[in-house]
């Protein structure tokens, strides 16, 4: 019974795994494709003080502890998955025997 409760549990957490995988990598695809409108926008809509042939303004760098802690107080649903995932998949060794605590105490002589 220990072993298919190891391995239920580990074919969920490898599941979980790929999905948020498989999530990561279409919001990397939908990020990829560029925005066409359906028309362009006529002279009199363009914002004023900008000229057309002008670079973009570009972002200022965020510092990577940033964007890292950031990413731990607000996790996307893919990093939920992976993460749960990677519960399962640990939870599943330790059903199976893989890995294994041995907690003790000794007396005094």
């Amino acid at each position: 019974m220990r072993d298919w409760i190891a391995a239920i549990v580990a074919a969920l957490g490898v599941l979980l795994v790929l999905a948020g995988g498989a999530l990561i990598f279409w919001q990397a695809l939908g990020e990829a494709r560029p925005f066409k409108p359906a028309a362009p926008l006529p002279e009199s809509e363009y914002t004023p003080g900008y000229a057309s042939d002008a670079p973009a303004p570009q972002p200022a760098a965020v510092p990577v502890s940033s964007r890292l802690f950031g990413a731990v107080k607000s996790p996307t649903s893919a990093d939920r998955l992976i993460f749960w995932g990677i519960i399962l998949l640990v939870l599943s060794a330790i059903a199976a025997g893989a890995i294994s605590f041995d907690l003790g105490a000794k007396g005094g002589s």
